[in-house]
């Protein structure tokens, strides 16, 4: 079976609803003799074209509910199925064909390459899925202009301010056209106003190209953009909002 194959097969039990499902998962971690249960048994179900705030305290197990979700990671017990495939039966090749063509990638600290420009920093992907030089270029300009940047693509990273930075890293998790696109705490190093302009922007794209947005995140700002708010706590769901049930008045949230 070759790796595109693989990654396309279906469970029985599918539901072409889901873009993200998991099912009684557990990640253990083992120090020495000693074992941290982080996940106690998750099941979590994300709508196609949906926006997903994962949020909790440190050390509640969002971030490795994050990485779970991301095919970052492997859970100990239980599954993961990302577009109806089961993340624990991929090899390493297959993973990596998932990670490049179905999911995009938004970090706190940008995570570019600091001698590559915009451009590159966002072609980059792209040559490595295969498209041709001159397609990547292409699209990347549009990705560029698509997030504000039509003016900065020969700039590199140092020449750029820490939301300009942010917005390339937007337009690198879209260069594949990615079903979901992850954003791990992607206004933590901003500043309030440029924070809010990521958030926003995440949030057209998300309107625009019908992109799942899942984000970990603890900015109460993201909040108002979410269709749904997983609060994580303890290693497991402690309940799951949608927006319209919040109560976000002089800084207050909980159920109206």
């Amino acid at each position: 079976m070759s790796e595109e194959q693989a990654v396309t097969t279906e469970p029985q039990d599918i539901d072409v609803q889901n873009i993200v499902r998991t099912r009684g998962v557990r990640r253990v971690y083992k120090m020495g003799k000693l074992e941290l249960e982080a996940l106690k048994g998750i099941d979590l179900e994300i709508k196609r074209g949906e926006y997903i705030s994962i949020m909790g305290p440190s050390g509640s197990g969002k971030s490795t509910l994050f990485n779970m979700i991301g095919a970052l990671d492997k859970p100990t017990s239980g599954k993961v199925y990302i577009d109806e495939v089961d993340v624990a039966q991929l090899d390493a090749y297959e993973l990596a064909w998932l990670r490049c063509r179905k999911i995009g990638y938004i970090f706190q600290t940008f995570n570019l390459i600091p001698v590559m420009t915009a451009l590159e920093n966002v072609t980059l992907p792209m040559i490595f899925a295969g498209l041709s030089t001159d397609e990547s270029i292409d699209k990347a300009v549009d990705l560029l202009e698509t997030v504000g940047l039509g003016d900065r693509v020969q700039h590199r990273p140092l020449e750029l301010s820490g939301g300009q930075q942010q917005r390339v890293a937007v337009a690198r998790a879209l260069a594949n056209d990615p079903a979901i696109v992850l954003a791990d705490e992607p206004t933590g190093n901003l500043d309030r106003q440029t924070g809010r302009e990521i958030i926003e922007l995440l949030r057209r794209l998300n309107t625009e190209k019908e992109v799942t947005i899942i984000s970990a995140t603890h900015d109460l700002k993201m909040l108002d953009v979410s269709d749904r708010i997983v609060w994580v706590e303890d290693g497991k769901i402690a309940k799951i909002q949608r927006r319209e049930d919040l109560d976000l008045d002089v800084g207050q949230i909980g159920e109206d």
